[in-house]
């Protein structure tokens, strides 16, 4: 052989490496963020290390109206969707995710089977959850200074004892429960109460005391600002957003965590994912009880697995111990309320019809 051939041909090797290959890669859309960047930091980046899947990550406000749009023109860009389980179980319902097989989900170290590892309603036909994130009432402990701090749901409702301007999420979800929760109902019985017309009316009723005094805002980075700004009193947000301020922006938030309400979210494969094979193994990677307690170590949302729970140890850049600020720390956990992600699915659409008719008005 030609010498000067055998050196191009080695030459093109180098500079080439299995290359002719191109790099593996998959779009995961999540929320921004505080939670965005943890996510990022505690699971894709460590993915992508571990794999060679390069993750591309797009940002937005939730629900189900792009994806359906995607799937429907058969235009899928995305592969993976960050949802929270209602968004979870209704566009598998609508055929938008791919389905996944509980029997598939990778076992804890003991060996209980990966879908006997969760709580119930923690498993949906589409995937399984990995966070549960809170909805709570928070304030700022300087507008408090020197008088007596909400310490109850109701007093995210009263103007009396607690003056001063409240903010929250402009959706139903969460506040309603919020409602009837001040209104003297049992967390057992909410959604029966707002599944009947009179629970609906009552529930909204609960919020015509404070209408006037509410600032409906979209961004969760509208409420921070606010309550840094001591522009409103208390504001609603998730408690992972709150736990962010206070420790890394040293600001004086403190939360609230009676009357909470527990929601969760997971990864869902799009259908007609263009990576959908890389796709599988990233929502496998995130299902393992590791992975799910290394999210605990960058922010305060408690993973769903069980075996993941006693892995919980200390924020990764302050040593704090990250246990107590957990929404399903026993302490916070009194009178929680666990969202019913069936009910919302199934009436969500005429909750939101209802709350904006009133806001209307």
């Amino acid at each position: 052989m030609n010498w000067r051939i055998a050196a191009t041909a080695l030459l093109a090797a180098l500079t080439c490496p299995l290359a002719a290959e191109e790099e593996e890669s998959l779009t995961v859309v999540s929320w921004g963020g505080s939670y965005g960047r943890a996510v990022e930091a505690a699971m894709l980046d460590p993915f992508t290390k571990e794999t060679g899947i390069k993750v591309d990550v797009d940002v937005f406000n939730g629900g189900l109206a792009e994806v359906r749009g995607q799937v429907e023109t058969g235009n899928v860009q995305w592969d993976i969707v960050d949802l929270e389980t209602k968004d979870m179980a209704m566009g598998c319902d609508e055929g938008l995710f791919e389905l996944v097989d509980p029997a598939d989900l990778p076992a804890a170290a003991d060996g209980t089977l990966g879908a006997d590892d969760y709580h119930a309603g923690d498993v949906t036909d589409c995937g399984a959850t990995m966070i549960y994130q809170s909805w709570i009432v928070a304030y700022n402990a300087a507008t408090f200074e020197g008088a007596k701090p909400p310490t109850r749901i109701e007093d995210f409702f009263d103007l009396a004892n607690f003056p001063g301007r409240r903010a929250t999420r402009r959706v139903a979800q969460g506040n309603l429960e919020f409602a009837l929760l001040a209104d003297g109902v049992p967390p057992a019985e909410v959604y029966a109460v707002l599944g009947t017309p009179a629970g609906m009316d009552r529930a909204l009723r609960k919020f015509d005391a404070i209408k006037k005094h509410t600032v409906w805002w979209e961004a969760g980075s509208q409420a921070l600002q606010m309550l840094a700004d001591q522009e409103v009193a208390m504001t609603a947000a998730f408690n992972g957003r709150i736990f962010h301020e206070t420790l890394m922006e040293d600001q004086p938030f403190v939360i609230v965590w009676d009357g909470q309400v527990l929601s969760r979210g997971g990864l869902v494969i799009v259908e007609g994912a263009p990576n959908a094979a890389a796709a599988r193994r990233l929502v496998d990677y995130v299902a393992r009880p590791e992975v799910q307690a290394r999210l605990t170590r960058y922010i305060s949302y408690s993973p769903t697995r069980r075996s993941a729970w006693p892995l919980v140890t200390t924020h990764l850049e302050t040593g704090v111990d990250m246990a107590p600020h957990m929404p399903t720390a026993p302490e916070n956990m009194a009178r929680a309320l666990r969202t019913d992600w069936q009910w919302w699915a199934d009436h969500g659409d005429y909750a939101n019809e209802r709350l904006s008719a009133w806001l209307a008005r």
